[in-house]
């Protein structure tokens, strides 16, 4: 997550006493991971989960929220909240409530939960406790759309100041088809999810692009693609208000590059690839760091000060 989804705010000058931590998804193990920033001091904090993808840290409420893809082909993607120590775990939305559900943002002013949906092809929201489930995109529908992995919608971020939405669409595995879309974060009047006419493509004929997250403060938008080299294997980023013709590659050797977080004050993002391995780098994607590898197959991850 951005660092305005996960701050806190302090009285002027009130000593702080947070500690930044990361918290990782291992889908192999089916596990969450609470670390340090340098990859020390790693506790396992939820076990059993169901195929994880997508984690979110509500700093204020103390929750992470994450997304288990389930099984794609039986449609039994859910949504849990637990403590941020892991205690107290429950279902937000149960098995079925969504497709394969992946990549997931948190609009805390305004109560709600934001998540793709791969192969429901859906752009989703709903509130806190699980209610009031709303499709904001829909790319298609039914088994012969399905098919169709320009449909399928993975990574998405908000920009809280337009009143936008992000999301990817990655085509197949690779393929040089994916595209990242942008969008009002209300339906215009009189449209439909399947059928509303303020969807600008971002970018097309990306590799495979990933996860998403925003610099707010900055206007930058950072992703990861986990397609073929040069292009592909990469951290990326563009700014939103004034968009280049094509992205700057920042981060490059990824092995499948999935998971992205960022750390604006820190000036450092944190990135994870399916080969298993966590690693960070300055926003300008100087000073890279390996921090674990072998981890088995690790997607989300969020960085949040507690």
């Amino acid at each position: 997550m951005t660092e305005m989804m996960t701050h806190t705010s302090r009285p002027a000058g009130a000593q702080s006493t947070t500690t930044g931590r990361l918290f990782v998804l291992e889908l192999s193990g089916d596990r969450i991971h609470s670390m340090n920033p340098d990859g020390s001091d790693r506790k396992t904090i939820v076990t059993n989960c169901h195929l994880p993808d997508g984690i979110v840290v509500d700093v204020d409420a103390g929750h992470i929220y994450w997304t288990n893809m389930g099984v794609p082909n039986l449609n039994d993607g859910s949504i849990e909240r637990a403590d941020i120590d892991g205690a107290n775990r429950r279902v937000v939305i149960p098995q079925g409530g969504t497709h394969t559900p992946k990549q997931i943002q948190l609009d805390q002013k305004n109560g709600k939960l934001y998540w793709c949906d791969r192969e429901g092809m859906r752009v989703m929201r709903c509130n806190l406790d699980g209610s009031q489930i709303e499709t904001l995109v829909e790319a298609g529908r039914g088994d012969v759309d399905r098919r169709d992995q320009t449909r399928w919608c993975v990574g998405i971020t908000l920009d809280p100041v337009r009143k936008q939405i992000y999301w990817t669409q990655k085509g197949p595995t690779k393929g040089d088809q994916c595209r990242l879309f942008r969008a009002g974060i209300e339906i215009p009047k009189g449209e439909t999810a399947a059928n509303r006419f303020d969807i600008e493509v971002f970018f097309d004929h990306l590799p495979e692009p990933i996860d998403l997250e925003l610099d707010r403060k900055n206007r930058v938008l950072y992703w990861t693609d986990r397609g073929d080299p040069p292009r592909g294997n990469t951290v990326n980023r563009a700014s939103i208000d004034a968009k280049p013709q094509a992205p700057e590659i920042v981060v490059t050797h990824l092995m499948e590059g999935i998971g992205i977080a960022l750390d604006v004050p820190g000036d450092r993002m944190f990135m994870t690839d399916f080969a298993g391995s966590i690693y960070s780098a300055r926003l300008d994607g100087s000073g890279e760091r390996n921090l674990l590898y072998a981890q088995g197959n690790v997607t989300g991850i969020a960085y949040a000060e507690i």
